[in-house]
């Protein structure tokens, strides 16, 4: 991707402190210091404009995000949204949202191991050539590392309008041996969901009648207990409303014992 960005996006960047990090490194198993608390933090790999990142943001205050792209002109697109977002609600800085300009090839240098509660990959580049396989956001090098960074109760959630991307996200994530959940092949099929926050592409497909892929993978110990603990509870919950049923007659004769 090629963009041609402002005169002066650097500087721009770099005189927004309270918002852009240029440099991950330091922070770096440090990023609770950076938002001021510890509450869980929930990432974007590729956030393009920050449309969804910063939404979200703004929708769950009690969450710390952190948008990652690589691109100084999305940061800057990125940086005057959420601010746009935030000021509709009398805030000048958003208090709980961090945009981080790197490659997510090297995001192992970005967190530390258990950093992280929860990993959004939204549209990413399907990387539609079998030969480029390997820069698939979901390739199996890339879950490794997601694995490593996710805390207990870490989870990854991917949505993409391309099918092929999905196949190969899902055959992934099962030979990695993750358990899969709200898996869907057309997740607006009924409607645009209202309780899901829209990317920018989502928005377009949806328009265009496209269908969006959407699946959930549960990753950390904590959260996979829940999930089957949560999967038990429905199963019992069946079997209680649902009446044992009546015994047919046995065809067989009936057997006494001579005493």
């Amino acid at each position: 991707m090629r963009l041609r960005g402002r005169k002066g996006i650097r500087e721009s960047l770099e005189n927004q402190p309270d918002l852009v990090v240029l440099d991950a490194k330091p922070h770096r198993g440090r990023w609770h210091q950076f938002f001021g608390n510890d509450r869980p933090i929930y990432i974007e790999l590729g956030m393009g404009k920050g449309r969804f990142i910063s939404a979200m943001s703004a929708t769950y205050p009690d969450i710390n995000f952190i948008g990652v792209d690589m691109y100084d002109e999305l940061l800057r697109r990125a940086s005057e949204k959420a601010r746009a977002v935030w000021a509709e609600r009398g805030v000048e800085s958003p208090p709980n949202l961090a945009l981080l300009r790197a490659n997510i090839e090297w995001i192992e240098t970005m967190f530390a191991p258990g950093e992280i509660e929860r990993i959004y990959l939204n549209f990413s580049d399907p990387w539609p050539k079998a030969k480029h396989a390997r820069r698939r956001l979901t390739h199996p090098r890339f879950v490794a590392k997601y694995i490593e960074l996710l805390n207990e109760r870490g989870e990854i959630h991917l949505k993409t309008d391309s099918k092929l991307l999905f196949e190969f996200s899902l055959n992934s994530f099962s030979d990695m041996g993750l358990q899969l959940r709200n898996i869907s092949l057309d997740l607006h099929r009924g409607g645009v969901r209202e309780d899901l926050v829209l990317t920018e592409y989502e928005s377009k497909f949806i328009e265009q009648g496209q269908p969006i892929h959407r699946c959930e993978v549960v990753v950390g110990r904590e959260a996979l207990a829940e999930h089957r603990a949560a999967m038990r509870r429905q199963v019992e919950g069946h079997k209680a409303d649902t009446p044992y049923p009546v015994s047919e007659p046995s065809s067989s004769p009936a057997t006494t014992s001579e005493g």
